[in-house]
């Protein structure tokens, strides 16, 4: 039995077939069907179905699989002693970010990252929440940076800092005569929303429900956008107003910050974390990883104070 073999075995249960597997893999198909017919032969069982589409996993093929998921884990610990013992940080790391906060965050952040941590390479891609616990659960990568809790089996979460949303109004909208405004001085008549798939637009369906769900169906046009920065253009040339993450507004210029509303508390926010499968080990870069964001975020991001509401991740589609 060899570590080649059981990241062979995970891979085919991952994608249920042995061509995607032996290319996730960077071997041949037969490479890769051979050395688990090999270690099928040494245990004296079957860990796959063939003769189903798409390939099964046997019954004691899926406690081999989830054995070897924990094996692998522990090799990759080993790893991550030796790193944190040497002081070194180095190798290849994956990771997805979720639009709303990428541009806001990815810049600065592989800049840093890079500086000071020249022996790890950052494969960064943009990826809505889905996407993003789909590609861990097939280990396509390490780690995903986005809005929780998720309520997701086999996802571990890592929350970094909390985010609040803030109403941003063309000049003539009634809601800036207030200091501070509450949910019900959004007026989802003339809201920017983004397009469904993102997790923020269900969390500003939640923090207005009620009245949504009702003037949606009255509004004579309906339009969505799969960008926070599309969203505040259009206020600013149509008219409306949107809700944005505050990491948003922070180069906002004087003109901009005069049509920018706090709401009263208690303050609506998002819980921003990195999340991974349960069986990720390499915590030592991860932990660099944090640490590299959280210089990024202001100091009053990091506590969730009491006087603060989560939003929900999930919210019924319009």
């Amino acid at each position: 039995m060899t570590i080649t073999q059981l990241e062979y075995v995970v891979a085919v249960a991952t994608y249920r077939s042995f061509v995607a597997a032996a290319e996730k893999s960077f071997v041949t198909q037969p490479t890769l069907s051979m050395q688990i017919q090999k270690l099928e032969e040494e245990l004296n069982i079957k860990i796959f179905d063939r003769n189903k589409h798409p390939i099964a996993v046997t019954a004691i093929g899926e406690a081999i699989v989830e054995q070897s998921k924990i094996i692998l884990s522990q090799v990759e610990k080993i790893n991550d002693l030796i790193q944190s013992q040497q002081n070194t940080l180095s190798g290849s790391f994956k990771i997805a970010v979720i639009p709303t906060i990428a541009p806001y965050i990815l810049p600065t952040l592989l800049e840093n990252y890079t500086k000071a941590f020249p022996q790890v390479t950052l494969q960064v891609k943009e990826l809505e929440t889905n996407q993003i616990i789909k590609a861990l659960r097939k280990n396509e990568i390490d780690a995903g940076l986005l809005s929780t809790p998720l309520h997701e089996d086999g996802i571990k979460e890592f929350p970094l800092f909390y985010e609040t949303f803030v109403a941003y109004f063309s000049k003539d909208e009634k809601a800036l005569q207030k200091k501070l405004i509450t949910p019900a001085d959004i007026a989802f008549e003339r809201i920017w929303l983004l397009n469904e798939g993102h997790c923020m637009r269900n969390q500003v369906i939640d923090l207005c429900s009620e009245q949504i769900q009702k003037l949606q169906a009255e509004r004579p046009y309906r339009y969505e956008s799969s960008n926070v920065e599309t969203l505040r253009k259009m206020v600013e040339r149509n008219g409306g107003l949107t809700v944005l993450p505050e990491l948003a507004t922070l180069e906002f210029n004087d003109t901009q910050m005069e049509n920018l509303r706090y709401f009263e508390d208690p303050e609506p926010v998002r819980e921003i974390s990195l999340v991974t499968n349960d069986y990720f080990a390499r915590l030592s870069l991860l932990q660099s990883l944090m640490d590299e964001i959280l210089k990024l975020v202001p100091e009053k991001m990091r506590v969730q104070k009491k006087n603060r509401k989560v939003l929900r991740i999930q919210s019924a589609k319009l």
